[in-house]
């Protein structure tokens, strides 16, 4: 806890209450014990204000230093007993038990609770031994009412305090830890959108391009007419692909689906696609059925290759493979287990004619797609052939082959 110089305003107030109030019993010859006590040897008003002044001096520091504070307001109560006692010393001096247990370093606060119960065992047992009288336990029960109370109560408090501090800082770190995962759920939830766009549209686009450069680069009437006619094929089918995909982030909050994810059943349609578009396909698919989220996946990684062989690839034959295989990682013995392996080829070397710009965008995504499913995912030139090569782990039975 940190301390200041300067004694708290509340501690100033206590001090001067309790000052003033000592002074008014002494004023009014109210004691703790009587003339005649034997214990009162200095039965003089000074020797009773003495005690009284140290201890109203020490609550001053009772929160910004409570250690020394006990211990000399220790000292004022050793010198208060041979005088004829103050009520407001005794309650001062309390008050510095429950304060430095409350306010003083954690170490020096757990030692006060038990030096102070072990003073009120001796306080009560000692007396007892030597008077041999039950009278003499009211001494250990003095001891405790002044010192073992206020230290369990202060005690007590800073507990609670403790506990509410820590209940307190447990829930700001959930706070925090809610919006970190509220920022990488909403950073997946870009990254996905951004996948399915690129994945939906670059295809389109990119025959866009590449026709729209051929019939601009041509002077021949007939191959303008049917670039235009690819161009128009592939703007209309890009629209309707943006407008379903503007529907599913408007319609999210609905239970249902507004269109259903591309299975790989439509890769035939893909591949057919691309032969339009003047790619030479070839389509070999002997993949059964599959989970969903690998579907999806595979769907989608034939189609950025598709397009990218469309975008940068040399004329020549284009293989799309899809077969089971072994999963990647060390070996399993579940029968469910299983991996869709998706290959896809396009020659790869210097092109003659009109090519796309590419970003590298799609090559991130298709790592992605098979880095979520525990895939692995490469792509680079073999032997004069571009090959594109995910894994994508079945999981448990979820797959039969076809």
């Amino acid at each position: 806890m940190a301390r200041g110089p300067h004694p708290h305003r509340h501690d100033a107030y206590i001090a001067v209450g309790g000052l003033l109030g000592g002074l008014v019993l002494i004023g009014a010859g109210l004691y703790t014990r009587t003339r005649h006590d034997p214990v009162s040897v200095l039965d003089q008003d000074w020797a009773v204000a003495l005690p009284l002044l140290v201890m109203a001096g020490c609550e001053l520091l009772r929160r910004t230093r409570p250690g020394p504070a006990l211990l000399v307001g220790t000292a004022a109560v050793v010198a208060d007993l041979p005088t004829r006692g103050s009520l407001a010393t005794l309650v001062m001096f309390t008050d510095l038990v429950y304060a430095a247990v409350l306010y003083g370093r954690p170490a020096f606060a757990r030692r006060i609770p038990w030096i102070t119960g072990l003073l009120t065992v001796v306080a009560a047992v000692v007396p007892l031994v030597a008077w041999r009288t039950p009278q003499a336990l009211l001494l250990g029960v003095g001891v405790a009412l002044v010192s073992l109370v206020p230290a369990a109560t202060g005690w007590v408090v800073r507990n609670h305090r403790d506990t509410a501090v820590a209940e307190r800082l447990r829930a700001e770190q959930t706070a925090l830890l809610a919006d970190m995962d509220r920022a990488q759920a909403v950073l997946a939830e870009r990254s996905r959108v951004a996948r399915e766009l690129h994945d939906m549209i670059a295809n389109h686009m990119s025959a866009v391009a590449i026709h729209s450069t051929a019939a601009l680069s041509l002077d021949d009437p007939e191959t303008s007419r049917q670039a235009l006619a690819v161009i128009r094929e592939n703007s209309v089918e890009g629209l309707a692909q943006m407008r379903r995909l503007i529907g599913v982030l408007r319609d999210s909050g609905d239970e249902r689906p507004p269109t259903a994810a591309p299975t790989l059943d439509g890769l035939e349609a893909l591949a057919e696609a691309a032969r339009g578009n003047g790619l030479e396909v070839t389509l070999d698919a002997r993949h059964g059925k599959v989970p969903t989220p690998v579907e999806l996946a595979a769907y989608r990684i034939v189609q950025e290759s598709l397009t990218n062989a469309l975008k940068h690839a040399a004329p020549g034959p284009v293989t799309v493979t899809l077969a089971r295989g072994a999963p990647p990682g060390p070996p399993r013995h579940s029968d469910g287990d299983g991996a869709l392996e998706v290959r896809v080829t396009s020659p790869y070397g210097h092109r003659g004619g009109p090519r796309a710009p590419g970003s590298g965008a799609g090559l991130i995504g298709m790592r992605e797609r098979a880095a979520l499913l525990g895939g692995t995912f490469a792509a680079g030139p073999e032997d004069a052939v571009w090959t594109v090569r995910a894994t994508l782990p079945l999981g448990d039975g979820e797959g039969e082959p076809a």
